[in-house]
Formats: structure tokens, sequence, C-alpha cells
């Protein structure tokens, strides 16, 4: 199964295994990650699943569709160019060892 790291507020970083197919916001909230909320549970409706993505590892994720992109401009942690919800990214073998970071807050 592929492992990814988040680096959380306190500077903690963990390791999660994803299994491929899954959303990040799924396995952290079933993993009871702290820092990922995922109140809409994956619709990409609240925002509270937001990241920040290692920017060497930027680029081979999928491409951001319009109601991602709009609603990070909505977070309660100012987006930055690295932002990206975590329900929207689905877990790929070539997504191993990705490195998140959490935002400062999630809920405002």
């Amino acid at each position: 199964m592929p492992i990814i790291s988040i680096t959380q507020n306190d500077g903690h970083e963990v390791s999660l295994d994803v299994p491929v197919g899954q959303s990040i916001m799924r396995a952290a909230v079933d993993s009871a990650i702290s820092g990922i909320i995922g109140e809409c549970g994956g619709a990409a409706m609240c925002g509270t699943c937001h990241v920040f993505v290692n920017s060497a590892e930027f680029a081979q994720l999928p491409e951001m569709h319009q109601n991602e992109n709009e609603l990070l401009d909505c977070t309660a942690t100012p987006r930055r160019p690295n932002s990206r919800l975590s329900c929207q990214l689905r877990m790929t073998e070539k997504m191993t060892g990705l490195k998140l970071t959490l935002p400062e807050r999630q809920q405002h």
C-alpha cells in the first residue's frame, strides 16, 4: 500500500497508508489524523481537508477541477500556490512518498 507523509501543525510528521483509489482525506479521517476534518465527506464543498503539497511533487498530482480551484479561495487558512483539497486527491502508486503539510486551521 502506498505511504505518504503528513506534517502536522506542531511539526510532527506522520506516515499514512493510503489504499490506491482512496482519497487522502478519507484515509486521514479514518486514521484520526488531527488537522484534516473532511466535514462534507469528500464532496469538495467545505474546504476542511486543505493541504499544502511539497512543491517538487505538485506536478505529479491529477489536474485540479474548477470547483476545487474555487473552493480553495474560501479556506480558513489562505490558499498558496501548492494548495489542494485532499478529498480530491485519489491515491495512485505514482503518489507514493508524497509529502503534505497541514494548514494552521481548517475552519473559520
